[in-house]
């Protein structure tokens, strides 16, 4: 699956996204962040508090119990404020 990191997300791991394979046992959004989270420390830093996160599978929004299955992009980001 294509992960896609945004603005903090992107800051606190170097990176604009990446390709992972979830293991079987990663069913929904929240699933998946646990395991990202033990992939490395700036994993870890960045989906620490997930209350300030939100997430989109194939550019639709979703809440952390979405399932993953089926999707093909997974974006991870801060809220969006506008002005």
């Amino acid at each position: 699956m294509k992960l896609v990191y945004f603005a903090r997300v992107r800051e606190a791991l170097g990176c604009d996204g990446e390709d992972v394979d979830f293991p079987a046992a990663v069913q929904s959004v929240g699933d998946a962040l646990d395991w990202l989270v033990t992939l490395s420390p700036r994993h870890a830093d960045a989906f620490a508090d997930r209350s300030k996160l939100r997430f989109a599978l194939d550019q639709r929004m979703v809440k952390s119990d979405a399932l993953v299955a089926g999707a093909s992009e997974f974006a991870i980001f801060p809220p969006v404020t506008g002005g």
